[in-house]
């Protein structure tokens, strides 16, 4: 069991992943956007964080930076559904060299967030 902290600012999709998650028995907190994700994570560090690219206020990309910053060890799964799929994959790429370990576009299949959760935590 893993602890886990979602950042993204669509509440369905956080409240999805959320159940998918701890029916897989992980521990899930969330967060609303990047500024209130490295808030959570300062008071409770998480083993794995899964971010948006795309949100409001604190958007993903400055997220990782910063929660890679603050924390090198953190583990980051990068994920968007956000603007063209050319685009998307532009982003996601751009996450990988600003510090997420792993990247995925929306939607994805449940075992491929699983699959993604156990490659970094192993």
């Amino acid at each position: 069991m893993a602890r886990i902290l979602i950042v993204d600012d669509e509440e369905l999709f956080r409240k999805m992943l959320r159940q998918m998650l701890e029916l897989a028995g992980h521990k899930v907190t969330e967060a609303a956007d990047g500024a209130e994700g490295i808030e959570a994570y300062r008071k409770a560090p998480t083993d794995l964080v899964i971010t948006d690219i795309f949100m409001p206020d604190k958007e993903g990309i400055s997220t990782i930076q910063d929660l890679k910053q603050e924390f090198p060890d953190a583990k980051v799964i990068a994920v968007t559904g956000g603007g063209n799929k050319r685009c998307g994959y532009e982003y996601l790429k751009f996450a990988e060299t600003v510090g997420a370990d792993k990247t995925l576009s929306k939607p994805f299949e449940r075992q491929e967030i699983l699959d993604a959760i156990q490659e970094l935590l192993a």
